[in-house]
């Protein structure tokens, strides 16, 4: 399987699953279901990006690096955003967040099928 692809659909069962990460605050449990559809949509954004960078290029630390920056960057985005109160969640988004993208970075490069260049 391509890693573009490969990232699409673990960005997306990965950004589930981080949104389901928010049943962990009770402030947040109300708002489930739009958690949980906009952490797959981030989810599936960091890894399709994630998975062209690993497709130029087929390093796993650059692939770790880049899945990290990515995945923070957009829990970054999100977690900038104060909830009706004014209050900001930032270890609560950015962590797991982080993760996702650091996770999407590694099943790309280990798991993702290499570029064949022919001649």
């Amino acid at each position: 399987m391509s890693k573009p692809l490969l990232g699409l659909i673990f960005g997306a069962i990965l950004g589930c699953l981080d949104g389901l990460t928010a049943l962990f605050t009770p402030e947040a449990a109300p708002m489930i279901t739009g958690i949980v559809i906009g952490s797959t949509i981030k989810g599936v954004i960091a890894g399709i990006i994630i998975g062209f960078v690993a497709k130029k290029y087929n390093s796993l630390p650059i692939g770790l690096v880049v899945g990290l920056g990515v995945g923070a960057l957009l829990a970054f985005a999100i977690a900038a955003m104060p909830d009706e109160s004014g209050n900001h969640y930032w270890l609560e988004i950015m962590i797991p967040g982080s993760l996702v993208g650091l996770i999407l970075g590694f099943i790309t490069q280990k798991y993702g099928r290499a570029q064949t260049r022919t001649a």
